[in-house]
């Protein structure tokens, strides 16, 4: 369905609505749409792109809001997308006025609770819970994909970060209206609609989740902090986290699709601090070059920091949690998937 309430928008014609498109995708992106229409359509577009130099941002908004509106129903793809949709909204209209376009394509486009949230960058999501209780906090950092989480929980206060944490893997199914409550709480910036079912978020796993993007030393922090309160939740956190030693037990094939997706000097780093038998069971899945470099490498490095390595081991296993979610490899070991 079209948008409304644009007398600019509903005057243009399929052609000149193109057009505006292929001015937003750039002269690359154009020139090779270009490419592919015949000389009489070129004219056409031409004509168009001429023609639209100077409609206003509102009537730009609302063609690309019916543009993605039709894609939605017209293909599989919906909104999965996000930083692509988000990418070139920004680089039309400012992150100002793209927040704006992508509340109302949002409001209208919810997959899960809070799912607009996912429009918004760490520092604006962390400023918007600054002053809230730690139960907001954790139910609205609980419905966000778990590397953004980790990023938000990077921003927020050190004295608060582990009673998120905390409230976060204590939480299960939370009912509707708690989640209406929240919706009100945030409305302040977005506006949005969540089902009418109860929904499952948070968790013990959600939280595990969210510290395997965490940096090392808040990772060690926030569960130091919640083992003083309960030392069988912070347990269970950490049991379901996926740690580097991990790989050992995950099977030659996913170990080598995750190198592939690594950088060498990273994994240099990484596997100076390995166990030796995780270190042989890596380079094994290496060609025979590839693990000579590597280990000429390592010895040529010398010492590296403790927390260089940790970092560069936490990099690698970001990447195969990644991979993992996307179902390209299986992880076995702690968080990750039993083998059988």
């Amino acid at each position: 369905m079209a948008p409304k309430g644009n007398t600019q928008f509903k005057s243009l014609s399929g052609t000149q609505k193109a057009a505006i498109l292929m001015m937003l995708f750039g002269e690359e992106t154009a020139a090779k749409i270009m490419r592919n229409l015949t000389p009489r359509e070129v004219q056409h577009m031409g004509a168009a792109m001429y023609s639209v130099r100077g409609v206003d941002q509102d009537t730009v908004a609302l063609v690309l809001e019916d543009f993605f509106e039709t894609l939605r129903l017209q293909t599989g793809l919906g909104f999965g997308a996000a930083g692509y949709v988000r990418s070139v909204l920004s680089f039309a209209f400012g992150d100002d006025k793209a927040q704006t376009v992508l509340s109302r394509i949002g409001q209208a486009n919810t997959e899960r609770p809070l799912e607009i949230l996912d429009w918004m960058d760490a520092p604006s999501i962390a400023e918007l819970l600054a002053d809230e209780h730690p139960q907001i906090m954790a139910l609205t950092i609980a419905c966000l994909d778990y590397a953004l989480a980790a990023q938000v929980l990077q921003l927020l206060p050190d004295t608060a970060q582990a009673e998120v944490v905390r409230r976060i893997a204590t939480l299960n199914t939370v009912q509707p209206e708690a989640l209406r409550d929240l919706e009100m709480v945030m409305q302040r910036k977005f506006k949005d609609s969540t089902t009418s079912r109860a929904s499952q978020i948070g968790g013990v796993k959600a939280s595990a989740r969210i510290m395997n993007f965490a940096k090392q030393d808040m990772e060690q922090r926030v569960l130091k902090d919640i083992r003083k309160d309960d030392k069988d939740l912070m347990q269970a956190i950490q049991d379901n986290m996926f740690v580097f030693d991990n790989l050992i037990k995950s099977d030659d094939r996913s170990i080598q699709t995750l190198l592939r997706s690594v950088e060498p000097e990273v994994l240099v780093i990484a596997l100076k601090g390995a166990d030796e038998m995780l270190r042989e069971k890596l380079l094994r899945c290496m060609s025979t070059r590839a693990a000579a470099n590597t280990r000429d490498e390592m010895e040529a490095l010398g010492p590296v920091r403790l927390t260089d390595v940790q970092e560069a081991q936490k990099a690698i296993i970001a990447i195969a949690r990644r991979l993992s979610e996307e179902g390209t490899i299986v992880l076995a070991g702690r968080g990750g998937e039993q083998m059988v």
